[in-house]
């Protein structure tokens, strides 16, 4: 199975900032704990407006959470 086109640095971010947990992430931008699981893990991709704020949470530009890999053009 090919990775997803969209990773994320979710986890990454929440321990630099204090060790914030999933739910308190969660409870900042208006989802489910579960929700923040699956976006963390490349098992769901979040709305646009979901990710912008997220990346609002941590003060960082939406490029330092989100990064998407373009597939090769076939042919």
């Amino acid at each position: 199975m090919a990775a997803p086109p969209i990773s994320n640095k979710i986890r990454r971010l929440r321990f630099d900032h204090d060790e914030m947990t999933q739910q308190d992430l969660a409870d900042r931008i208006g989802m489910t704990r579960q929700t923040i699981a699956a976006i963390e893990q490349n098992k769901y991709s979040p709305s646009l407006e979901a990710a912008f704020r997220i990346a609002e949470v941590f003060g960082v530009p939406i490029g330092e959470v989100f990064q998407w890999k373009a597939e090769p053009p076939k042919g």
